[in-house]
Order: C-alpha cells, then structure tokens, then sequence
C-alpha cells in the first residue's frame, strides 16, 4: 500500500480528481480542484494510477456536505460533496474545453442549464438483492467496479416512491423465507428489482428479476406488496437465468395491473414497459428537447431525419411542426414501442424505419432538410457523418451525452460545417454526466 500526498488540478471526465505526482497521473474519487489530500494509489490502468482520499489537508470551497452516506463508495455519484453550481461550471468547461481541444471550435458555449432541485429525479431504480451472512437480506448497489453490493435504504437521486418499496420488498423476501440469487452458485430466486416511476401521472412499476417463474408464495408476495403500497400499479415479472451481468432477461410475465405505465414529455404521451428505453429525468429532458427543437425554426415545410430515434420521442415532438419526419432506430423492440407511440398520439405524419442509421441515410434518397442525431456514447460513424457531408444536408441538429466523442465527430465534419449553437444540459446531477446540444450549418463554400 502506497500513500502519497498530492494536491487535485483538476477533474477528469469521470468526475475523478487529477492529481500530478512527478510523472504520473493519479485519478482520485471524491477530490476537487484545489484539495489537497493523503492519497492512497490503488491500481494502475490505461497508462493511469487510481487512488482514493486517506486524509483530507486542504477542502474546497465548493465542498458540501453529502446527502448520501455510501456516495465515496457507491461510484453511481461523484458530486454529492459537490455544490451544484460548481458541477455546473464544471460540466460547462468541460464541453467547452473538449470542442476546442479536439475539434477547434471557438463557439460560445452557454452556461448548462441546471435544476432546481437537482435530487430525487431518476424516474428508474434497479438494484441486486443478496443474501448477507447473517441471513439477512440486503440490496444497493454496486461498488464501482466490483460486485460488492453497497447496501442504501434511500438514494438521494432516486424518485422518493422507490426506497419505502425496496425497503418492504427486502422485509418481505425475509418474512416469506423466498430465497435470494446467488451469484457463486446461480441458486436463488430473486436477482435485481426495477422500480420505474412516472411523473406526470401517479403510477409505479416494479419489475421482478427472477431465475424461475411462479416462484413458491409468488401470490402471497404480490398481493402483500400492494397492500402495502397501493401506489405500485403495475407489476411485471422478469427471467433470467444467464449468469450474466446483463440485468433483464428475455421472458416477461405480467403479475399484476396492465404491465405497463404512461409519462409525458411536452404534451405527448409515452408508454414505458419493462425494457422500454425512456429518459430518467423528466423535468430535464423537456429542456433538452426544447432546445434542440426550437433550433430549427419550422415552418411546416421540412422534411427531418430523426437518427438513433430510440422508441421516437424527440421525432414524435418534431412532427408536430414539421411536414414530415423519417425515424430510424436498429433495436426493433424500441422501433415498435415507437410505432405504438404515434398511434396513441396521433401522429401521422411521421414514418418508423428498422434499420442501421448509417445504413439508412447511405441509402436515402428523399431530400432531407434537418438530420436530428442522438447517437449513443461511442457517438457516431464515419459512415454516418461522411454522407451527411457527400448529401449537403443544411442543418444537423447533435445531441450527444458525451462531449468527447461529439467533439471528435464535429471535428469530421469540420471543414463542411460551422458550429452555430453549444448549449450543455444538466440531465445527471450529482453525477459527471452531460448532455449537450449543438446546431451545425452547412459552410456557404460546400
């Protein structure tokens, strides 16, 4: 064990704090910039050391006191000890700084837009349950990068419906002797619980990872647990059986109520299921779409490509205002939710393609005025960018949940397009996370 002393400059793009010690770089969870600290160095990886705070020298001015007691260990925060106005500073300087550094842009970038209450806004829960060596029941979540299940009776950016659920779930599971997974064995029943919360409607859902259906007390349990809470309306039994880190499996049973919950975002209503891909901030991302909306201007006359449309949110919204809106999405399951969307919202004026986006747009020949890209964080492809260049399309609206790969596909497109608008939004609070929204516009030259 090798303890240093080391003083953060800085903070990665994990939230972590980067400390110079001679020629190495140490990142150090729980550190902020000008903190100096006992470092314990942990582990090396990708030409880094990792470390952890012994013992604190110097605090920060921004250092607050956590809500959450686990938030040094759980790894899912890296801000509790954070102010919120310095995590919004940081995650505006660190899209501003990652577009100049990699893609040469020198475009304002707005300060990010934060919430108000930036706590208790995950709209999805899930968590391992496991058996301690007492016998005792526990849940949590996992300690960056292990297994180990860090219990938490209440998170303090989950939806404040899920910890009295999760909390009644672990008594009962002991009450009833129903025996929890194994991960050394693959024996047990009971694997991770997911909770899904809606906010604009009262309406819950748990889902039940389990090895087996009609588990022994399966309906005692369900019945228990309502009565219990009788704001859960719904309740979907999940299998798997893989010894995988994959949480869902394949097989879906519905136990109680229609298996489903509703949300809405700007005034269009969404169904959400099990697997269902659905932002977990719902007071965040009607900003995020507004802004990426409100930047194309419409005047019912254009025809937008909305690309890695996941089950068609932001296409559906668009429709609205445009003259017609071509989704696509590879995942089928996100592609059918997607369909059934539109049907439930009447929306008719907007197409559903399964497909690759690369693929799609390669082989395009409708005449697209807007592409709207929202591609995972790995970002997008060449494939992908090189035929928005070879097709002149006039304006892209970006929006990436990762300014490092946004800037590199900016800096692809560089010399065909102008950055007009850099606006980061704070979906993940207490977290390292940003989404950020950028306009491009076809240079006059191309």
């Amino acid at each position: 064990m090798k303890i240093i002393r080391g003083r953060a400059t800085d903070l990665s793009s994990e939230g972590k704090g980067v400390v110079k010690y001679g020629k190495d770089i140490i990142f150090v969870d729980g550190l902020f910039p000008g903190e100096e600290a006992d470092i314990e160095i942990l582990y090396p990886r990708a030409g880094v050391y990792f470390g952890k705070v012994v013992k604190l020298h110097l605090f920060s001015k921004d250092r607050i006191q956590p809500r959450c007691k686990i938030c040094t260990a759980c790894g899912g925060c890296q801000f509790q000890q954070f102010a919120y106005s310095a995590q919004l500073k940081y995650k505006t300087q660190r899209v501003k700084e990652a577009l100049y550094r990699m893609a040469n842009v020198t475009t304002e970038v707005l300060p990010c837009i934060g919430m108000d209450n930036p706590y208790n806004y995950r709209n999805k829960v899930q968590v391992p349950f496991a058996k301690e060596r007492n016998g005792k029941v526990k849940y949590g979540f996992y300690k960056e990068n292990s297994h180990i299940i860090m219990p938490v009776k209440q998170c303090a950016i989950e939806d404040k419906r899920a910890s009295p659920i999760l909390w009644d779930i672990k008594l009962l599971l002991e009450k009833m002797n129903i025996p929890v997974y194994n991960e050394d064995n693959g024996h047990g029943i009971l694997r991770h619980v997911l909770i899904r919360t809606s906010y604009h409607y009262p309406e819950v859902m748990v889902v039940l990872v389990i090895t087996k259906l009609n588990f022994p007390g399966q309906r005692n349990f369900i019945n228990a647990l309502v009565e219990k809470h009788p704001e859960i309306t719904t309740i979907v039994a999940n299998v798997n059986t893989r010894r995988t880190n994959v949480v869902l499996g394949f097989t879906e049973k519905v136990l109680y109520g229609p298996g489903k919950i509703k949300d809405d975002i700007l005034g269009l209503t969404f169904e959400i299921s099990c697997s269902s891909f659905f932002q977990i901030n719902p007071i965040q991302v009607e900003k995020l779409y507004s802004v990426a909306l409100n930047l194309i201007d419409f005047s019912k006359k254009e025809t937008v490509l909305d690309a890695y449309s996941g089950v068609g949110t932001i296409g559906l919204i668009a429709a609205k205002n445009a003259k017609r809106v071509i989704s696509v999405e590879s995942n089928k399951s996100a592609h059918l939710n997607a369909i059934e969307n539109a049907k439930r919202n009447n929306v008719n004026n907007i197409e559903f393609i399964c497909d690759d986006a690369s693929e799609f747009i390669a082989n395009c020949d409708i005449e697209l005025d807007v592409v709207i890209m929202d591609p995972p964080r790995s970002g997008s492809d060449k494939k992908f960018l090189s035929t928005l260049i070879n097709k002149r399309i006039k304006k892209i609206i970006y929006v990436s949940c990762n300014p490092e790969t946004l800037a590199r596909d900016i800096a692809f497109l560089s010399d065909y397009y102008n950055v007009t608008f850099v606006q980061p939004v704070d979906m993940f609070p207490m977290t390292a996370h940003i989404e950020t929204v950028c306009a491009l516009s076809l240079k006059k030259s191309s």
